[in-house]
């Protein structure tokens, strides 16, 4: 069973790791630094985690296409791991700077266009896209992206978690000279529940560890561990996808598991693709290095 213990050496590796000021982000960044990494802390306000860890802060706002330009264009050197890690979790209907609902604008179209800003800094590497098991109940309606109507957190979240797997294997499929892979954490206990409904935060209170850790929701650190295996198991296969082996995913190691049907739809994610890029005005080119930015 793949542990802590099973990640290689990282010493020359450089990994950039979005949302990484706390959370999954947070242990990500520490697990690799400690081994190694340059790790690049990309978040609203990454410096004192980077003095921290001993990493290099990045500024980055994911609802704000402007502030996604400015970080990839102040990103200086070759990425050998890319982790589109943050995110936000049924909040109430908002918009991003941009005008996208933000579930929608941060999970999904702020790392589609970072990933594609990136992309002649990403030659020969590995691309971890961070989903949630509730993608199985995702679907795309195309007319209704910004949720001007009938908003639902849930739904937006499973919508904006779909988005993420249809990416993350489009990418693998137009981008062959790079490793795309994905990782779910199960439900751990973080900052992302903050919007939960009161059952999920009964569940999640400290008061009720004794009784729920284990079987329905784990650690941080412990959610993390399928994103570290995406990002560092040297056995990784291409469009790979990782979660926990227990109870409805919900907690335990980390292992391949199954994505839903229609994360594999290679017409709804090509769809998705020619979207998004009218979205963000981030045009990838038919081959890898070859990236042209505008509408």
């Amino acid at each position: 069973m793949w542990t802590l213990a099973d990640i290689p050496d990282q010493t020359g590796r450089t990994a950039l790791i979005t949302g990484a000021t706390s959370g999954l982000g947070l242990v990500v960044a520490t697990e690799l630094r400690a081994r190694g990494a340059t790790v690049i802390v990309a978040g609203r306000h990454p410096s004192p985690v980077a003095r921290r860890i001993g990493g290099v802060p990045l500024p980055l706002d994911l609802a704000d296409l402007a502030s996604v330009r400015a970080a990839a264009a102040a990103v200086d050197r070759p990425i050998d791991l890319l982790v589109n890690n943050a995110g936000l979790m049924i909040p109430p209907y908002g918009l991003t700077v941009d005008g996208f609902e933000q579930q929608f604008g941060v999970n999904h179209l702020g790392h589609f266009a970072l990933t594609g800003l990136l992309l002649d800094r990403l030659d020969g590497a590995r691309v971890v896209t961070v989903s949630s098991n509730a993608h199985h109940g995702g679907s795309l309606d195309f007319g209704n992206l910004d949720w001007a109507r009938d908003y639902h957190p849930m739904r937006a979240y499973r919508r904006s978690k779909l988005a993420n797997l249809l990416f993350a294997f489009e990418l693998g499929r137009r981008c062959p000279g790079l490793t795309s892979v994905a990782a779910h954490p199960g439900a751990a206990r973080t900052a992302l529940t903050r919007h939960s409904p009161w059952l999920f935060r009964f569940v999640t209170s400290p008061r009720t560890r004794k009784a729920f850790d284990w079987w329905l929701i784990q650690s941080a650190e412990s959610g993390a561990l399928p994103i570290l295996r995406a990002a560092t198991d040297p056995a990784v296969a291409p469009k790979s996808y990782f979660g926990p082996d227990g109870w409805h995913e919900f907690t335990g190691r980390p292992v391949l598991v199954e994505a839903a049907p229609a994360a594999h739809d290679e017409a709804l994610a090509a769809r998705l693709w020619e979207i998004s890029q009218r979205m963000t005005g981030v045009c990838w080119p038919a081959r890898a290095g070859m990236l042209t930015d505008g509408p």
